[in-house]
């Protein structure tokens, strides 16, 4: 049975599940879809269309869905969606999607986002990420599986960064970083692997060749892709494969100190 205070703002049209608890002064909107045991704290508001998945918390103050921080919006029919697990905490600010970016702000399963973290428009987060306070990430920016993203730091429109990844509190990130890698500094730059996120998940061998293959393709003062091409054809590790593949297709390139051969 849900707890919902007499004192919040429920549009006619939302769609609750069952178990939900939503605190005293919140607002949620005709079109939002709240999942199964989510707990939305005093003051959140759901706007727009936003679908919430199940066993969220939502603490005081988030809002979720509010319409994009875009000149181009005019009004188009946008949406965000946000999965399963998530904790969301004080102060955070969510975006939907806008026309120009398929119209869907998306979030997986099992994040952390703590205060005051703003995801803007368009904005895809896998699963498991952590995402420490104040961390901002602008419009079409993409992070895979398992990125931890430090506190106060500012990811630049349409950046990807890759599964495993971590990007330095106080960094300013302005091009991609490839899975696996550790970047911090303003502007950032690769540091190395982010071996500490790797030994929690994957194996010592397949690590030994990762170590091999971001020297190989960021040490050894060769052309970048030309390195990653050269790499795909004689590795069979898919974690290797996954780096090299990131380092074709990366549109804004990768930032790290090259190397005179």
């Amino acid at each position: 049975m849900s707890k919902i205070s007499n004192l919040a703002v429920i549009e006619d049209g939302a769609v609750i599940g069952e178990n939900v608890e939503i605190g005293a002064f919140c607002f949620i909107s005709a079109e939002a879809k709240i999942g199964d045991n989510t707990t939305i704290a005093q003051g959140a508001c759901i706007y727009g269309k936003t679908t919430i998945g199940k066993n969220n918390r939502i603490f005081s103050h988030a809002v979720l869905g509010s319409i994009p921080q875009d000149l181009k919006y005019d009004g188009e029919d946008v949406e965000l969606i946000i999965g399963d697990d998530n904790t969301i905490r004080e102060f955070t600010l969510f975006n939907p999607g806008t026309k120009g970016g398929g119209g869907k702000t998306i979030v997986g399963n099992h994040n952390l986002f703590m205060g005051y973290v703003h995801l803007g428009h368009d904005v895809i987060i896998g699963n498991h990420c952590i995402l420490a306070n104040a961390a901002t990430l602008a419009g079409h920016v993409e992070l895979g599986d398992y990125v931890v993203v430090g506190g106060m730091t500012p990811i630049h429109q349409f950046v990807h960064v890759g599964d495993y990844a971590m990007v330095g509190g106080a960094s300013a990130l302005a091009q991609d970083i490839p899975p696996f890698c550790m970047a911090e500094g303003n502007r950032a730059m690769l540091r190395g692997l982010n071996l500490t996120g790797l030994r929690r998940n994957i194996s010592r061998d397949d690590i030994n060749e990762l170590k091999v293959a971001y020297k190989e393709l960021f040490e050894s003062g060769k052309p970048l892709k030309e390195s990653a091409t050269q790499l795909l054809d004689t590795t069979q590790n898919h974690y290797v494969r996954d780096l090299c593949n990131f380092v074709i297709k990366t549109k804004r390139g990768i930032p790290f100190e090259r190397k005179n051969i």
